[in-house]
């Protein structure tokens, strides 16, 4: 489970913001909140903003730090981390490394992990562990090249020998089978993901619909749930093997890379209605054919089914995308419903969807909000409960009003 995250000096943000996902104060909706180790988590957070003012990049922020995770073992010696863009609008941001740090929950045991780095070199990079109440410092490193080890020292140490500059050596010393290492990388590397939208629906989810009944029974029931009647889905497509040098050019973060590709993909919803005589017909129309809200959750389906199956984190960019507010409204419900969220998975969204703000469907400690700053160009990032916001109050009101900030300023201006 994610506890925390903090960013500095990425894209908009210049000063450090911490998003964080502990329960606060507030008493309201218990059910969207979970206990475990002692913690209090909430399993939703919504972030708003004006457009422009930072909500995207912070979950630019997070693909960032993920995807070098994931990818540092595959980092060449003199490659480039061209993924990491510094705050641009100050002269001494623009040549400082990015800084990462997050706080999670793996196997009940809550570890800190966080690095600085910039596209050429890893200037700084940490992980410590809570086995009891205080931190044990795993490993830590210092100006690049120079490490500290608060255990297993000796252990360790020889294997610094096979990371440089440009790697993470939390992925190294994973690869290198250090067990202590292994939790927190593997976390980072099947237990958190970053999407922009469910537009498209991608080989892995088309071949887990032809294979998966109960996907499709998952599918069809989230589809009824959001009053989209659909009777059954019908998917298709031929396998076509890769040759062996295309296999070799092929980049991939899956974990079990497949030597085939899938093509002449058929997908088909299966509608039954009804004609004046009251007699009922089937009638299947072809995915491109449907609605942009059927699509996207079509599409959406199965990382909710997978979400519901084991401890994740979801962190959507503009959750609304081509979906009418109560759908989105009943997806976070999903996620708050501790009989289907068994495994207490997370999902963090920014939105414009107002009809959210309302205290019967997220608390207050799970709303959040980005502002820029008109005058650096730089982003921020605050709670709602930051403000003395009561039960009764309307916050949709409050928002739009400007009470909160986090809204456009729109000046009456003559175009022409």
């Amino acid at each position: 489970m994610l506890i925390e995250f903090s960013v500095k000096n990425f894209m908009s943000f210049k000063d450090k913001v911490t998003l964080t996902m502990e329960k606060g104060t507030g008493t309201e909706n218990p059910d969207n909140a979970f206990k475990i180790n002692n913690l209090e988590l909430l399993k939703t957070a919504a972030i708003y903003g004006a457009n422009a003012s930072g909500k995207s990049n912070l979950l630019k922020a997070f693909s960032c730090a993920i995807l070098m995770i994931r990818t540092s073992n595959l980092m060449p010696i003199n490659g480039k981390w061209n993924i990491i863009k510094p705050f641009l609008f100050d002269k001494n941001s623009n040549n400082k490394p990015s800084e990462f740090e997050f706080i999670i929950l793996v196997n009940k045991i809550k570890y800190k992990y966080s690095f600085s780095a910039d596209a050429n070199n890893i200037y700084n990079e940490s992980l410590s562990a809570y086995y009891t109440q205080k931190p044990t410092n795993i490993f830590t490193r210092t100006n690049i090249n120079t490490y500290e080890f608060g255990i297993d020292k000796n252990k360790l140490e020889a294997l610094t020998i096979n990371n440089t500059a440009n790697k993470l050596f939390l992925s190294t010393a994973t690869t290198w089978n250090y067990d202590k290492t292994k939790d927190v990388f593997l976390w980072f590397h099947n237990a958190i993901d970053t999407y922009i939208s469910f537009n498209a629906i991608y080989d892995q989810e088309i071949i887990e619909y032809k294979k998966d009944e109960k996907l499709k029974e998952f599918a069809l029931k989230l589809l009824k749930e959001a009053d989209i009647l659909i009777k059954d889905i019908h998917v298709d497509y031929e396998e076509k093997e890769l040759t062996n040098s295309t296999v070799n050019n092929i980049s991939s973060l899956l974990k079990n890379t497949k030597n085939y590709e899938i093509k002449n993909v058929n997908i088909e919803l299966e509608h039954e209605v009804k004609d004046a005589k009251n007699n009922t017909h089937t009638y299947n129309l072809k995915i491109d054919d449907e609605s942009s809200g059927t699509k996207a959750l079509f599409a959406l389906a199965p990382f909710l089914k997978r979400a519901f199956e084991s401890p994740r984190v979801m962190l959507i960019d503009e959750l609304e995308k081509s979906m009418h507010p109560a759908i989105i409204e009943f997806i976070i419900k999903l996620f708050n419903n501790k009989s289907i969220n068994k495994f207490h998975s997370q999902l963090i969204f920014t939105t414009h969807a107002t009809n959210l703000l309302n205290i019967e469907i997220l608390r207050r400690d799970q709303v959040w909000f980005t502002e820029k700053n008109p005058d650096n160009g730089s982003s921020d990032l605050y709670p709602l409960d930051s403000f003395s916001v009561r039960k009764e109050e309307n916050i949709e009101k409050g928002y739009l009003s400007g009470r909160y900030g986090a809204i456009p300023f729109i000046r009456d201006i003559d175009l022409w």
